[in-house]
């Protein structure tokens, strides 16, 4: 069994969203923590004019800087950059195990019928519609996550998102496959819920991680855009 979008006549140009400067949320010997805007791209695509991005900006000011992992085009939000090798080496190895704790916000079309729940759908990619992502049972790769109502209005529903694993658009596909896509969303949205709002309504909110230095824990967190 397999669940498919129902959107692919819709073609992938993001509307593009002015990506304004990046706010420094924290720097020190081995951590820059940013608050990464909307229609920034985290590293450089392969077009001209894909070059953009948020390594290249952080580079020129902070020229030892190095990408440990990435929010997609369209999400704001929390990123942490390296700020040595060693750093780099263990921040990755904390991704990876799973040491790191994330949080998102996000404005999903529609009330759901409960307060909370829990989603465990596993995804793979569409490779005939690349970049986008769908549940597949049999070929799927584990993907959880866990979701909360925070508030409701006519049309919509905020919600926390905390993902227990890291797929590519985990949160933007589960969210679609309980009924209920993100604002904004040109993945994934009906019309309707993509018309909504000017941009996709998922921000990375907060992130938790030890720090390469001594092991301390440390959550830094982004204001919302939304």
């Amino acid at each position: 069994m397999t669940f498919k979008t129902p959107f692919y006549d819709r073609p992938f140009t993001y509307r593009p969203h002015l990506a304004c400067d990046i706010e420094v949320l924290h720097v020190d010997n081995s951590l820059l923590i940013i608050n990464k805007p909307a229609g920034l791209l985290s590293v450089e695509g392969k077009a001209d004019d894909h070059k953009d991005c948020v390594d290249s900006r952080m580079k020129a000011l902070y020229p030892q800087a190095r990408i440990v992992h990435r929010l997609d085009l369209a999400t704001s939000g929390v990123m942490v950059l390296a700020m040595s090798p060693k750093a780099q080496r263990h921040l990755g190895l904390q991704f990876e195990r799973r040491h790191t704790a994330k949080t998102y916000l996000a404005r999903i079309w529609g009330q759901p019928e409960n307060d909370s729940g829990h989603i465990d759908l596993p995804l793979r990619c569409d490779w005939p519609n690349r970049p986008r992502q769908m549940v597949d049972h049999k070929q799927g790769k584990s993907a959880q996550t866990d979701w909360e109502v925070i508030s409701r209005d006519d049309i919509s529903a905020r919600v926390l998102l905390k993902p227990i694993t890291g797929r590519s658009h985990q949160l933007r596909v589960h969210m679609l496959a309980i009924g209920h896509p993100i604002l904004g969303d040109q993945l994934y949205a009906h019309d309707e819920a993509f018309a909504a709002t000017d941009r996709l309504q998922l921000h990375a909110a907060s992130l938790t991680l030890h720090h390469p230095e001594g092991g301390e824990r440390m959550t830094f967190e982004a204001p919302n855009e939304f």
